[in-house]
């Protein structure tokens, strides 16, 4: 058995012998079933789960690249507004998995392509939320005393290029004082440094009103329907409650494709192949020339410009950010994403956020849901009434146990990830290959 044999997780068994007509039957039934079952069942979680694990289908059978894009742009292009408009919670929780398949894949150039443990990455989500948030409300105008604020809705596209700048800057400035740290001593300093931007934007309301401090800043200025008017042109009358929700879903799959793009082009580079260098032996990378001071400034300065975009998003779509929003669990379920989709790979970090996300949002919550209705309705199992049932035992308390117990399943049974990279799948096979006792075979 040759090593790729071993370790091919890309194609399931089930489908290597069918041919590319029966392939495309069985992709078109899967998007095509899940998609009707979501429509006639819309409060069912496990069909909206069924639809959701169509794309994941679409990635592993072995099709054309063409095809499976054909098959993506449908899904998400076509389908997803369908039932997104059908059911409105449905866009909400695609429109966070787009926000955290983009942090998570910003954070993998990091950690997964540089090997640099950043455990502050919510600072730069933090930097890019507040630079709109300020500016597209009154609270600029109380900081400056001027009538000038808040900003348009047209100036919001403007920020989305001054938040990627103003948070590649911020990731700059903290590479500088921690190029020479590796391992434990970098991520408690990055730590710190995600804990000083909460508390900064908690305490800077004196001596000058920068922030508000911890009471937030509302209301944001959401972008310009600019459709609106095509729309109505066409007959088509509708509210900017529905706009709104269609307009942030695609503003954020295109921010996602634009994302995913830009990694695998950088992925491929000798800035990617740099990374990787330095992520294996930092000494041995220098030695061949590696511009390790250059280098690491890029890594955290692209992998804080995509937080800073979707930080700008963020806070026009909530309407309302306050420090509590950036807290250090998030920057701690941003890196499990990565590491549970497989760190240095595209496709693990958007399959790590996107089963992180809608475990949180959908699946312990509808447990939760469920639960209670049982509780209120009296119902008896072996015997017990589950209304005496105290409401600490709810699912949706228990998030970062799940996600602990996920972690360590992981690491026990799968330590490379979901869908690792090629190099991390051949160095896991070898390693298991070669026993314990044995030296991994070269």
């Amino acid at each position: 058995m040759t090593p790729l044999q071993g370790i091919d997780v890309e194609t399931p068994a089930g489908v290597r012998g069918l041919s590319p007509v029966a392939l495309n039957v069985l992709v078109v039934l899967m998007i095509a079933g899940s998609a009707t079952l979501v429509w006639l069942l819309p409060r069912s979680v496990l069909a909206f789960m069924a639809f959701q694990a169509s794309l994941l289908v679409v990635y592993l059978v072995p099709l054309s690249v063409r095809a499976k894009l054909g098959y993506t742009a449908v899904t998400l292009g076509v389908l997803m507004p369908i039932l997104g408009a059908h059911n409105a919670y449905y866009m909400e929780v695609a429109i966070q998995v787009g926000i955290f398949v983009a942090l998570a894949l910003g954070l993998n150039i990091v950690v997964g392509l540089a090997g640099l443990l950043d455990l502050g990455y919510v600072a730069f989500y933090a930097v890019g939320a507040y630079c709109w948030a300020i500016f597209g409300s009154p609270q600029a105008g109380r900081l400056f005393g001027s009538d000038a604020f808040p900003l348009g809705p047209w100036w919001f596209f403007l920020f989305l290029g001054g938040g990627l700048a103003v948070a590649a800057i911020t990731g700059i400035l903290l590479g500088l004082p921690v190029l020479r740290l590796r391992g434990d001593y970098l991520a408690i300093v990055t730590l710190g440094f995600g804990e000083v931007i909460r508390v900064l934007a908690n305490n800077l309301d004196k001596p000058w009103n920068v922030t508000n401090g911890p009471r937030g800043i509302t209301p944001i200025q959401r972008p310009p329907l600019f459709f609106d008017p095509l729309l109505r042109t066409m007959g088509i009358q509708a509210s900017p409650f529905t706009l709104y929700p269609l307009y942030f879903y695609f503003l954020v799959l295109a921010i996602v494709v634009v994302v995913v793009v830009v990694n695998r082009r950088l992925e491929g580079s000798h800035v990617g192949r740099s990374w990787e260098a330095i992520r294996e032996d930092e000494v041995a990378a220098q030695a061949m020339g590696v511009p390790l001071v250059r280098m690491k400034l890029y890594a955290f300065a692209s992998g804080a410009s995509f937080a800073g975009v979707m930080g700008v998003v963020f806070s026009a779509k909530q309407l309302f950010i306050n420090p509590e929003s950036f807290t250090f669990l998030e920057s701690i379920g941003v890196l499990a994403m990565v590491i549970l989709g497989g760190m240095g790979s595209i496709p693990g970090a958007i399959i790590g956020a996107s089963a992180v996300t809608i475990l949180n949002l959908q699946v312990l919550k509808s447990l939760s849901l469920w639960l209670n209705e049982l509780r209120n309705a009296g119902v008896t199992v072996l015997g017990y009434n589950l209304a005496n049932l105290p409401s600490q035992f709810e699912p949706a308390k228990y998030e970062r146990m799940v996600f602990g117990v996920i972690l360590i399943l992981m690491m026990i049974y799968r330590p490379a990830g979901i869908l690792p990279a090629r190099r991390r799948k051949l160095e896991a096979y070898r390693q298991s290959d070669a026993g314990p006792d044995q030296e991994p075979r070269a």
